[in-house]
């Protein structure tokens, strides 16, 4: 009976690990860049139940299995091209990315599973930046801002850094600076380049991305893996505009719907087990 009490309630606790995660995702549909996450569950290992023959072993046999429980694993990250949102501020930029790999055809999520079950992931492009202690950092979210001495950095003061590995400064007003669509900033008024350039980021698996909130993300794969974004990767950046959430608002109300209601379920099995024992101790236990 105890064991039913606690698959009931380690399944109350994956089904809010998930609530938290959805409404993680809805508080954050209007965080430009923002990319969205799901609770994957993992169920505990299963028990073999047999039934017990008394002297007689041989009356013994298989009953089935007993599943114990489930567990809230990881939150998966959701790396899909987010729609572009026009804004007409020089110093917002959107990434628009949809990189190639050679024999792959990805699915909507981003996935290549190819014949033999091997699993390919899209790459993404990311704009890189700086923290203030010197870490470099990734992050979608392109409302980028000014600092006094010229420095664009990122809504939280991260610098963004240009291919020589440098914050990009630019001395007087962005309106007077164009963003080509590999990052080169030229001046508008006489279309020559500034000789500075973003520097966009190839991650080859974005699951070896983690996120550390407010839209940034920290690589935790092999070096190998991230890579500078060459000429024909298919990242492109447009001034002017945003990338909006990747969050379906739709899908979300129906997963907190769910959770909610898988939630309520366990907690009456809880409620149930709790009157069990209630009755056991307190009544058969006078008999």
């Amino acid at each position: 009976m105890l064991r039913g009490l606690y698959t009931a309630t380690s399944g109350m606790i994956a089904q809010q690990r998930r609530h938290d995660t959805v409404t993680n995702n809805i508080a954050n549909l209007n965080t430009p860049g923002y990319k969205g996450t799901s609770s994957v569950n993992r169920a505990f290992p299963e028990m073999l139940i047999a039934a017990m023959g008394g002297q007689d072993s041989s009356a013994s046999g298989s009953i089935g299995k007993l599943n114990t429980g489930v567990f809230a694993e990881e939150n998966l990250i959701a790396m899909l091209q987010g729609d572009m949102m026009e804004t007409d501020r020089s110093q917002d930029m959107a990434l628009i990315s949809d990189i190639l790999v050679d024999g792959a055809s990805f699915d909507a999520s981003g996935k290549y599973v190819d014949a033999q079950g091997n699993v390919t992931y899209q790459p993404q492009a990311f704009f890189t930046v700086q923290t203030a202690d010197g870490q470099v950092r990734y992050t979608r979210d392109g409302s980028f801002q000014t600092k006094e001495d010229g420095t664009l950095v990122t809504s939280e003061g991260m610098a963004v850094l240009g291919t020589n590995g440098q914050p990009i400064n630019v001395q007087g007003s962005w309106e007077n600076v164009t963003v080509s669509s590999d990052g080169t900033l030229y001046d508008r008024t006489t279309n020559q380049p500034l000789n500075q350039q973003l520097m966009l980021s190839k991650v080859s698996d974005p699951n070896q991305m983690i996120q550390e909130g407010n839209g940034v993300f920290r690589y935790a794969g092999q070096p190998n893996g991230l890579q500078q974004v060459q000429a024909g990767d298919r990242v492109s950046i447009r001034q002017g505009f945003l990338e909006r959430s990747n969050v379906d608002s739709a899908q979300s109300a129906v997963d907190l719907m769910a959770a909610l209601r898988a939630y309520s379920a366990n907690q009456q099995v809880v409620k149930f087990y709790d009157s069990s024992l209630s009755k056991a101790v307190n009544d058969v236990g006078k008999v």
